[in-house]
């Protein structure tokens, strides 16, 4: 037998295109399937809409109809254009960035002053984001970072797995071991009626044992990659990517390149003062890059359709993984129209009312990652469980602190899993790493944290917030 024949009867997984969809088939298949139901809502002080434990009630069945599937995709895309026109119009902005050459000299210089010194530059920039996701909930405000971070990877002699692990995983990490995040930590303990970040020395050593094990988990990984770049599973595409020629590593940057860098500080400084000051969010972040695009294309002396045609280059490289965004919202869509969301949650809340007490709150733990899944706003989930948990955790002797805490790993962990995950699937575009092959890298990886995170709860529950 050929060649060709062997390669045409291999396996093929499925484009993450066709993948998804295939999720929006199977969840609108299940909405014949799961009974329609809502639980009634309330409106509390903050302006928080949370749900009323003991309101569920089932309602007419609205099982999504077969050109329902389809007008799916399009609303998915419609609820996600935040997001899909965030991710062009950075795009566009770095391609701007691109043209002038300051961040491909720049990063080979400090390619070569790291020479030797490699490793080091992981856990002090993933401590960094991991602090960020801990303290003023740091998600979406990284997305950016990846277009510098892949090219510094590559650089140094890592892969681009490596490149968006130090962003990604570093700042959910912390996202995930919280100790100040408001839309975390401070939602659900204010719906558990508990003091604002009370609890906080145990969850910051939390957050450095759940860090440092991420941390660890993928310098190991860059390591074995560093001795062996055909380890990667991104090895062939990253030979594709454009990084600059070796001999940029001898070349100086320009008075011209070394104020685009100073533009492109400043817009990082910009954009966490507004985070934290301002309460920025995707509308002011892309603006704040479109920004940054112009001052650099000016001061690179970029004519004014040069610059046009860098931010639509720029723009047109991430074309592929904008849509997946919209994709990816289309289960939420199916989901939500076909009011089943509710009734899953009092689904797998009932069964975790059955368990023992000792096993309760890893009950919550697995309940929450499981809801997760659907549910990836961090302060939606909060809403949408915690009214239904603290009552829960009352009546089977589980802590309100150890509660908000599985809820926590249970809202972070599948973050860098799950495709309905905006900034996952957003950050993979950027990258243009498929889904598929990030799943490959982060399982065994999730799969500590589960582990790590059941042994933290546990650790809550029977010696740190007994009831």
């Amino acid at each position: 037998m050929s060649d060709a024949s062997i390669k045409k009867k291999r396996f093929e997984f499925p484009h993450v295109f066709a993948l998804i969809f295939g999720l929006v088939v199977l969840m609108a298949v299940l909405t014949y399937v799961i009974p329609a139901g809502e639980y009634e809502r309330e409106t509390i002080d903050d302006g928080q809409t949370v749900v009323v434990d003991g309101t569920y009630h089932t309602v007419e069945s609205n099982p999504t109809s077969f050109l329902g599937i389809f007008e799916a995709i399009h609303k998915g895309m419609e609820e996600s254009a935040g997001i899909i026109f965030f991710i062009l119009i950075v795009g566009g902005a770095f391609g701007i960035l691109t043209r002038t050459k300051a961040i491909e000299i720049g990063l080979s210089r400090v390619a070569h002053k790291m020479s030797g010194k490699e490793m080091l530059i992981i856990p002090v920039v993933m401590a960094l984001f991991a602090l960020g996701g801990a303290t003023f909930g740091m998600a979406e405000e990284t997305i950016p970072f990846i277009l510098i971070l892949i090219p510094l990877a590559l650089k140094l002699g890592f892969d681009s797995i490596v490149g968006v692990a130090m962003v990604l995983v570093g700042v959910y990490a912390g996202f995930t071991a919280a100790f100040l995040n408001p839309f975390t930590v401070g939602v659900a303990q204010g719906i558990a009626e508990l003091p604002l970040f009370s609890g906080m020395g145990f969850r910051i050593v939390v957050w450095f044992v759940f860090v440092a094990v991420t941390i660890a988990y993928v310098m190991l990984y860059a390591r074995k990659v560093k001795k062996n770049p055909q380890s990667s599973i991104m090895y062939e595409f990253d030979q594709t990517r454009t990084i600059g020629e070796d001999e940029t590593e001898h070349v100086r940057l320009t008075t011209r390149q070394i104020l685009i860098l100073i533009v492109l500080g400043i817009t990082v400084i910009g954009l966490a003062v507004g985070v934290m000051v301002f309460d920025w969010y995707i509308t002011e972040i892309a603006g704040l890059f479109l920004l940054m695009g112009i001052i650099i294309g000016i001061v690179g002396k970029l004519r004014v359709n040069e610059m046009s045609d860098a931010f639509v280059r720029g723009s047109q490289e991430l074309i592929v993984g904008a849509l997946v965004v919209g994709f990816a919202y289309g289960i939420l869509v199916v989901l939500e129209e076909s009011l089943t969301i509710d009734t899953i949650l009092y689904f797998v809340s009932n069964v975790v009312s059955q368990l023992p007490s000792s096993l309760t709150a890893v009950g919550m733990f697995f309940t929450q990652n499981f809801i997760n899944l659907i549910v990836t706003s961090g302060s939606g989930q909060a809403a949408l469980t915690m009214p239904i948990m603290t009552p829960l955790a009352d009546l089977t002797e589980v802590s309100r602190q150890t509660a908000v805490l599985a809820f926590q790993f249970g809202d972070g962990i599948t973050n860098i899993l799950t495709p309905t995950g905006s900034v996952l699937m957003a950050s993979l575009a950027l990258a243009k790493i498929e889904w598929v092959k990030w799943i490959r890298w982060v399982i065994p990886l999730i799969l500590i944290q589960f582990v790590v995170g059941l042994i933290l709860v546990t650790i809550a529950h029977l010696f740190v917030w007994p009831f």
